[in-house]
């Protein structure tokens, strides 16, 4: 279990973290609305929506281990979901520890 001094040197550490972080990405990201995130969202569910239905589409043509070309197709299909999922994760955690200012937000 961590010291007093520990406990307050991490309290320390995550006020530098958020105030660097909001001084680094504030100026460079104008205030977010939630018509602004929408697209961004939208993107991530599309590539999900992609990665899916090529998954479908896989298993209605073969029934085996599909080819070499059909799971290189799949795994685009997935790497673009999990960076756009990703990176709407990153955009949430910047907006929740205050990094970015939100229209409207208290």
């Amino acid at each position: 279990m961590p010291g007093k001094e520990s406990k307050r040197l991490l309290l320390e550490l995550e006020k530098i973290r958020r105030d660097v972080n909001r001084e680094i990405m504030n100026p460079a990201i104008p205030e977010l609305s939630v018509e602004d995130i929408r697209p961004v969202i939208t993107m991530a569910s599309r590539a999900r929506l992609s990665y899916l239905q090529e998954l479908i589409d896989i298993s209605k043509i073969s029934r085996e281990i599909p080819s070499h070309e059909q799971i290189s197709m799949l795994a685009r299909r997935r790497e673009a979901y999990e960076e756009l999922r990703a990176a709407v994760n990153a955009l949430e955690t910047a907006i929740d520890r205050g990094y970015l200012d939100v229209i409207g937000a208290e």
